[in-house]
């Protein structure tokens, strides 16, 4: 998987008059207590990778400190668990928007893996109409798959592990035919991460990518990932397409952060605002 191969599936232009709206619509979903700065690199990384609009839904005790971090969005307060996680009651508070998001990216920074299997369920009820990000808890989902919409999965192998009841060694040794498997049981575009990353279609096509950098390996990069993921998403692009770019973008991005800093101690954080740049680059070669 190459710059030369993505431009076969060129960005969505909007046009130099289209406004923001054309651009996409992008709610992620996301944080806890304990990891609110989930919410907010997925969030960034949304917008970052071009999406116009941007709302974030998120436990009501850490709604106003994402509003005040990211002020070019909108936020939503849901109703919370007393862990400090997001409730499977809170989806109720996201039927305004159903029909108004292009894509929905859920699961960052997400606690509670039962309570986070129903909100999505309920979710993706709701959001019949948006390409779905699945990623961390929210891919918990798959047990009430095969999915009848378009969703894609970012799990690492050892969250394939836990989702496909297979032992992490399986997967590790041979990651094509698990992701393969996966996208097929599930009916949904896989992104099985690691060192090499393997994208899966449920009709078997498969993309490998190896070009990623040992610094990505940091907390907060599948975040990361997950937004820019979504952001292509909302632009209107396909889930294939959509992943395929997100995970070249999100390594380029990694990679140009190791030359200018050093291979590793580059934060997540960092690695949003190389995207446009990257993107730019990458379309003005075709």
């Amino acid at each position: 998987m190459t710059p030369a191969a993505l431009r076969r599936w060129p960005l969505p232009d909007p046009g130099a008059q289209a406004d923001k709206e054309a651009r996409g619509h992008v709610l992620v979903v996301a944080g806890s207590h304990e990891i609110p700065g989930a919410a907010l690199l997925a969030a960034i990384a949304s917008l970052r990778a071009g999406a116009g609009k941007l709302t974030i839904a998120a436990p009501a005790r850490v709604a106003l400190g994402l509003a005040l971090a990211i002020p070019e969005s909108r936020v939503i307060g849901l109703s919370e668990t007393r862990g400090g996680g997001i409730s499977a009651a809170g989806c109720r508070a996201l039927a305004p928007l159903a029909g108004r998001v292009s894509a929905v990216v859920v699961g960052p920074g997400m606690l509670d893996e039962s309570r986070s299997e129903r909100f999505v369920r309920a979710l993706l009820a709701m959001f019949r109409e948006s390409t779905v990000v699945l990623d961390a808890l929210a891919m918990s989902a798959v047990r009430f798959g095969p999915f009848t919409q378009p969703v894609i999965l970012t799990p690492h192998a050892g969250e394939m592990a836990h989702l496909s009841g297979l032992p992490k060694e399986v997967i590790s040794d041979d990651p094509l035919s698990a992701a393969r498997e996966a996208a097929t049981r599930w009916n949904a575009c896989v992104v099985l991460k690691g060192a090499v990353t393997f994208i899966a279609q449920p009709n078997g096509e498969a993309w490998r990518f190896d070009g990623g950098t040992p610094g990505l390996a940091t907390s907060g990069s599948g975040d990361t990932l997950a937004g820019i993921v979504g952001g292509l998403a909302a632009r209107g692009m396909a889930p294939l397409h959509a992943s395929a770019w997100g995970v070249l973008l999100h390594a380029r991005a990694g990679h140009a952060l190791a030359r200018r800093d050093g291979p590793m101690g580059y934060l997540a954080r960092q690695l949003s605002a190389e995207v446009p740049a990257l993107i730019h680059a990458i379309g003005r070669a075709a």
